[in-house]
Parts: C-alpha cells; sequence; structure tokens
C-alpha cells in the first residue's frame, strides 16, 4: 500500500468516520483512481471505523506541517 497527497486527497473529504466498506464504495461513487481503490482493499480491519484519513494514512501531512504563517500573507 502506497499513499501519496493526491491520491489521499481523494478520499480526504469522505463521510468520516467509515468503515472499510464504506470507504470503498465513497472511492467508487466519486470515481477515484484505482490505486485509491487498491489501497483502501488492502486496509486489514474490515470492521474497524476509520475516523479521519490520518486513521488510514498514519503519515497524512497536516497544515502543521507546513513552515509558513498564515498571517504573513
Amino acid at each position: 500500500m502506497y499513499w501519496t497527497l493526491e491520491l489521499a486527497s481523494k478520499i480526504e473529504d469522505a463521510p468520516w468516520p467509515a468503515t472499510k466498506a464504506e470507504l470503498l464504495d465513497y472511492a467508487n461513487r466519486i470515481g477515484a483512481p484505482m490505486e485509491v481503490i487498491e489501497n483502501l482493499q488492502e486496509l486489514e480491519e474490515e470492521e474497524e471505523v476509520y475516523e479521519s484519513i490520518e486513521d488510514v494514512w498514519p503519515d497524512y501531512p497536516t497544515k502543521e506541517d507546513f513552515f509558513f504563517d498564515e498571517e504573513e500573507y
């Protein structure tokens, strides 16, 4: 399983919290790339409820990961 920012952005707006089946359904409905579907299929827990994209991809960058001050602009 591999994630990129582009792939993860496809499910960022998913209806969280969601199970694996719900995430797969959402990805199929929005026409997500096949790589997103394959990554979601590789999730191990069928019944686990994922609270956010960080539960699916723990290294997902947040706004704090980007070192710029929005107030400066």
